[in-house]
């Protein structure tokens, strides 16, 4: 799904080229696979993504008052980082799609793809220290390492069936919300505005994006294919230890009791048992709580707005931002 908002096109228009000149340092054939990674090739969709995070990081500039020229090098960061974690992300979990066609570890070999993802990341830091902003690189390094820490609580889940809520929502809050905090709060870092606005908005970013989290969750069992560009019941179907999964499964219900015996069967799950676990998820209330606790996060994210210092325009686009990725269709 592309993000069709004012503010997310424009920051696309800005910081692709950004972007393109990054990717053109690469050697050849990571170039080639950067390329098709991000849409620019080979019928990729326009634009390679929803621009979320440069979105971000451009709008967190404005809000220190700094010209949107000084801000693209770190939207272009964040966004690098963000695809080299969908790079090596794709290859960890198999997944043969990204963006309604295949993945590109399928089109290229797995090495390459990690390869290019390790290429895209020493990029991001290259972009800030060009620029001296040497508290942006730091800042976006510790967004990396806790995204790192939630990959790897996220494959160790795979081979889990006591997973708890509580870490769930830690995994999730490493994996996709340091990054979206980082983007939140990285503009005004590398503007060398102040600090405590910097704060504000990476919590707001750290809740906007445990509503994501949350959002794309239930998009991942109850998403069409046009929304996700994964096959339906994608999550169910690789038994994802996702968040409203995890609710069902430690609700103490009889149906999530039948949903982890469903899902503890050792061979594939056919069709029918597919939709049998999503109609228990649903049934053990890990739908109506993953939704409430998006409304939850949501609401925890305009408080923290309400707290920074902003211009009115800008407070407004991050609640626009905020109140769109919480409330995609599922």
């Amino acid at each position: 799904m592309t993000l069709t908002l004012p503010a997310a096109e424009a920051a696309r228009e800005l910081v692709e080229p950004v972007l393109r000149e990054a990717v053109g340092r690469l050697d050849p054939l990571s170039a080639r696979v950067a390329r098709y990674h991000f849409g620019w090739t080979d019928g990729g969709e326009a634009g390679g993504g929803k621009a979320l995070r440069p979105t971000l990081a451009v709008l967190s500039g404005r809000a220190a008052g700094a010209d949107v020229e000084r801000c693209l090098p770190a939207a272009a960061a964040v966004e690098l980082v963000h695809a080299f974690s969908l790079l090596h992300d794709d290859v960890m979990d198999d997944d043969p799609v990204r963006r309604h066609r295949p993945a590109a570890w399928t089109v290229f070999g797995r090495p390459h793809a990690l390869l290019c993802g390790n290429a895209l990341l020493a990029l991001a830091g290259e972009l800030l220290l060009e620029q001296g902003c040497a508290a942006a690189a730091r800042a976006l390094n510790d967004a990396v390492l806790a995204l790192v820490a939630g990959q790897a609580l996220d494959l160790e889940f795979q081979d889990r069936d006591d997973v708890t809520r509580e870490e769930c929502l830690l995994m999730s809050r490493c994996k996709t919300a340091s990054l979206l905090a980082c983007a939140c709060s990285i503009g005004v870092t590398a503007a060398g505005g102040p600090a405590p606005l910097a704060g504000a908005l990476a919590a707001f970013g750290t809740e906007a994006g445990l509503a994501f989290q949350l959002a794309d969750d239930l998009l991942g069992i109850w998403g069409s294919t046009e929304a996700t560009g994964k096959p339906v019941l994608a999550d169910l179907r690789t038994r994802k230890k996702s968040l409203p999964v995890v609710a069902a499964l430690t609700g103490g219900t009889a149906a999530g009791r039948r949903l982890a015996a469903l899902l503890a069967r050792p061979e594939p799950l056919a069709e029918a048992d597919l939709h049998e676990a999503a109609r228990l998820v649903e049934e053990a209330g890990g739908r109506a709580w993953a939704e409430a606790e998006a409304g939850r996060r949501l609401d925890a994210a305009v408080r923290c707005l309400d707290e920074a210092d902003l211009p009115a325009d800008v407070r407004a686009e991050f609640l626009h931002l905020a109140r769109f990725i919480a409330s995609r269709d599922h």
